[in-house]
Formats: structure tokens, C-alpha cells, sequence
């Protein structure tokens, strides 16, 4: 089975930046892949996302959140909720195994498939393999320092690769500038 991947989103002075590693390992000891990009810019670059789990089923999962950011005009909140329904009540999304997180200029969420939509308290959001290790390093770099959303994004990645044996260090960011 395939496994392996760290994502973060971070929301700091109006800007939000989002960044993942490229590592797909297969097992528990084989790196299969090192440079997958699990990062997408959707809505005309008004949104930007990653994901964690399959590839399939995040393109899968991709698509049909691009639809529901179309249906609702760009309105992340709403777009969030009924991709979250409908992956929760849909027989064959039901199997699809992943994590999405979202962002817009004003919102973070992380999107499951069991219906939760999360916003986090303190503008940093995690999901894959390294996700506790890139969120407590990017908790810390936010509280103490005035670092850049994007700056504590790659700081958190980098020490995640240095701990999580299913986290590399090539890391993709992509950011979006508060409006």
C-alpha cells in the first residue's frame, strides 16, 4: 500500500501559503516516488489545495471540489460543506481514501470523508504522515518568530523530513495574497 505525504497551510498577515512534500512510499521501507506534486491551484487560482491519500481518489476528489467551487461562485465555506456531504453520503466516493485542505485568502479547512469540515483556531492546518511533526514545528515558528506564511510553511516541511521516515525534503508551496 502507498503511504507517505505531509501537507500545511498557513495564514499570516494576509497572506495563506500551502506546501507539501514529494514523497510516495510503498510498504513500510520503499520510497517510490520523491518529487509528487500533491498541490493544485483551482478557481482561476482563487483557491489552492492539497491533499493526502491516494492519487487517484485526490484527483477524484480535485475535481469535484473545483465543481463545487463553480456551483457556489468561489464561496469556500459553502464549496467545503457540500463536497463533504456529498463524499460522506456517495457509495463510491465512501471508498475514496484521502484528505483534502483547502484555502482562500479568509479560510483554511481541512475536508474529510466521513463529512468534517475543519477551520483550525490558530490560522495552521496539517494532514498526512508528518502532519503532527510539521504542525507542532510551524505552531512554534508562528508563535515566536515574524516569519512568512510561506517561510513557516517550508521551516515546518524541512523539520518534518528531518523526523518523518514517509516525509522528504522537496518541498512545493504555493501562495495566495490576502485581497
Amino acid at each position: 500500500m502507498f503511504k507517505g505525504t505531509t501537507i500545511i497551510a498557513v495564514r499570516r498577515n494576509g497572506q495563506v501559503a500551502i506546501g507539501g512534500d514529494g514523497q510516495i512510499t510503498f510498504g513500510e521501507n520503499t520510497v517510490f516516488k520523491t518529487t509528487a506534486n500533491k498541490l493544485r491551484r483551482l478557481y482561476s487560482g482563487k483557491v489552492i489545495a492539497g491533499f493526502a491519500g491516494s492519487v487517484a481518489d485526490a484527483f477524484t476528489l480535485f475535481e469535484r471540489f473545483e465543481k463545487k467551487l463553480s456551483e457556489h461562485r468561489g464561496n469556500l465555506v459553502r464549496a467545503s460543506v457540500e463536497l463533504a456531504k456529498e463524499w460522506r453520503s456517495d457509495r463510491i466516493l465512501q471508498k475514496l481514501e484521502a484528505l483534502l485542505i483547502v484555502a482562500d485568502s479568509e479560510h483554511i479547512f481541512v475536508i474529510s470523508g466521513s463529512g468534517e469540515v475543519i477551520e483550525p483556531d490558530d490560522n495552521i492546518a496539517a494532514i498526512g504522515s508528518g502532519s503532527s511533526y510539521a504542525l507542532s514545528s510551524a505552531r512554534a515558528l508562528y508563535r515566536h518568530t515574524n516569519l512568512s506564511a510561506r517561510t513557516i510553511v517550508e521551516e515546518s516541511l524541512k523539520i518534518a523530513a528531518e523526523i518523518c521516515v514517509y516525509t522528504n525534503d522537496h518541498i512545493s508551496v504555493l501562495e495566495l495574497e490576502g485581497e
